[in-house]
């Protein structure tokens, strides 16, 4: 069903009304003296600049008014911290741990404590195992003044580590670290996929999408369950806006990265893997390709995952809608105008900063949830308890796995490969140090993917499609179903997160999916809080990750 988009709930407001009658800040602007005679004000309007400086007063007193009357939401997690003593289930890397790999308990609380008062000085005295530091808890604690507050959004509880969804989760990334190098269009042919597949169907609370209950080789590692993320097992698995050709003004981008060399999988021994648990570096790189590539298998999305700049894949899809001459998004209030066009509202100027404001809030909302909530252990963390169990190890910590997943012919493939029970890591240095769950790649993603939604036609079939070929040297022509742009918007979020997730082995399914939710809720209180800003009426109606459609509008 449609729905009015209401104002998202936010956080902490109770706060923030006290700290803003508590600090007042005056600003004023410089200006360069002129030579020529002053002049009577030629400024025209329709307020005088004392009613300018009131509207304007009003507005956000109005916006955060709004903010403050929303209800609290809760934060439920999933029960890991606390069910396991010796916090087997909990996120520790760059603590000291011990020789089976647990983690040092008076360190973790050091780190809790840390969370727990947000003092800096806290923060300052946290424990750590090695060189590598923690990836900035404190960002979770920041505020921004538009959209909602980011400790008022929330996810449900992350699959526990001994649950049947994370034993279909983690055989899922086994099956992903074997297939790494072979081209996704290849997955049908291939032994290894279809026994992927096969073994993927089996398990009831595995999330990836099925054909009439199957999970096939074609439908590996892509996005979309049902009506949640429609058209991302539509034809190629790289989004178009990872293939078409585009132009940054007069810079032209071919859409071939560089990207990692065949082969290389990391963190397969035991004594590497518990050197980078505690924080040290294997001091290895990843080699590069010297030739570039269209992207054409799940290696190559690791290597675009690994450096990628923040809202990177989604400003090039905006390059790339621009490029294809994409219909705006029928709400737009300047479509049919005879007299202007958009620039630095409802234009270009508009599309392109918005992309970007929504990715800085988006990463704040999902690191108060993976510090403050979650703190959910990596994979790589995850086949270190499997790797104890599966050699005998297991008294030592306090984690069971499913025995299903333990016993499954994905472990046993792996272990066939690389002699232990290791998940590879397509990083020298494995998973970055912050927790699994949700994941930034998909909450940046969730925000800019909403954006450009909010801006173009998402049901516009894109003309032309193309895909890489196997070799990645080049683009065909693709000539399946046709493919729209909300589609390839919602395949481009995964490709980006499960490149950094499933298939570099750092990530869980449901940390993508959840991200992606997450990152839209970002989009539409900021998106919400812009409308009240606009000078020019409009009424923007998008369709939302699960299919429902949601006007935003002023």
């Amino acid at each position: 069903m449609p729905d009015v988009d209401a104002p998202l709930d936010p956080g902490r407001r109770s706060f923030l009304a006290k700290a803003g009658a508590a600090a007042t800040v005056t600003m004023a602007t410089g200006a360069i003296a002129l030579t020529t005679p002053s002049t009577a004000e030629a400024e025209v309007g329709p307020l005088s600049d004392a009613a300018r400086a009131q509207a304007s007063f009003n507005l956000r007193q109005s916006v955060a008014q709004t903010e403050l009357n929303q209800p609290l939401v809760s934060h439920p997690d999933n029960g890991d911290e606390t069910l396991y003593a010796d916090k087997c289930g909990s996120f520790t890397k760059c603590l000291p741990h011990d020789s089976f790999g647990r983690v040092n308990l008076a360190a973790y609380q050091t780190l809790l404590t840390a969370l727990s008062t947000g003092n800096p000085a806290d923060f300052a005295n946290i424990t750590m195992g090695g060189t590598n530091l923690l990836t900035n808890p404190q960002s979770g604690l920041a505020f921004d003044l538009e959209g909602t507050d980011g400790h008022n959004l929330t996810v449900p509880a992350a699959p526990t580590v001994a649950g049947t969804q994370t034993a279909a989760e983690i055989v899922e990334l086994y099956w992903a670290s074997l297939l790494r190098d072979v081209p996704f269009d290849q997955y049908p042919g291939n032994s290894i996929a279809v026994a992927a597949a096969k073994e993927l169907t089996n398990f009831p609370d595995y999330t990836g999408p099925r054909n009439n209950f199957h999970v096939t080789a074609n439908l590996l590692f892509r996005g979309g369950l049902g009506s949640t993320f429609a058209g991302e097992t539509v034809g190629p698995y790289v989004s178009q806006f990872m293939l078409i050709p585009t132009a940054l003004g007069t810079q032209p981008i071919s859409q071939q990265w560089r990207v990692f060399l065949p082969g290389q999988d990391f963190l397969t021994t035991f004594s590497e893997w518990l050197h980078v648990q505690n924080g040290g570096s294997t001091g290895l790189t990843a080699a590069m390709d010297p030739q570039v590539r269209y992207p054409r298998n799940g290696r190559d999305l690791t290597a675009f995952a690994h450096v990628d700049v923040l809202s990177q894949a989604y400003f090039v899809a905006l390059l790339a809608l621009t490029t294809m001459n994409a219909p705006l998004n029928p709400g737009n209030p300047y479509i049919g105008s005879r007299t202007q066009g958009g620039f630095g509202t409802f234009g270009g100027g508009d599309f392109a900063s918005t992309i970007n404001e929504v990715a800085s809030r988006a990463l704040k909302a999902v690191w108060f949830q993976k510090w403050y909530v979650h703190r959910r252990l990596r994979p790589e963390a995850t086949s270190g308890l499997v790797h104890l169990i599966k050699t005998g190890q297991g008294s030592n910590v306090s984690c069971n796995l499913n025995s299903t997943f333990l016993n499954s012919q994905a472990v046993q493939q792996s272990f066939s490969k690389y002699g232990t029970y290791l998940l590879s890591q397509a990083y020298p240095e494995g998973c970055p140090t912050h927790p699994s769950y949700p994941t930034g790649h998909g909450t940046v993603g969730g925000a800019c993917i909403t954006v450009l939604k909010f801006f173009f036609n998402g049901n516009f079939v894109i003309p032309n499609p193309v895909m890489s070929s196997d070799d990645g040297l080049s683009l065909q022509p693709y000539t399946g179903s046709q493919l729209t742009v909300n589609g390839e918007l919602a395949k481009l979020g995964h490709n980006v997160s499960f490149g950094h997730g499933i298939h570099a082995g750092i990530h869980y399914r449901s940390d993508t999916d959840q991200s992606l939710l997450l990152g839209e809720a970002v989009a539409l209180g900021v998106l919400r809080d812009k409308a009240a800003c606009y000078h020019e009426k409009f009424s923007v109606t998008l369709t939302k990750f699960d299919g429902t459609t949601t006007t935003i509008s002023n």
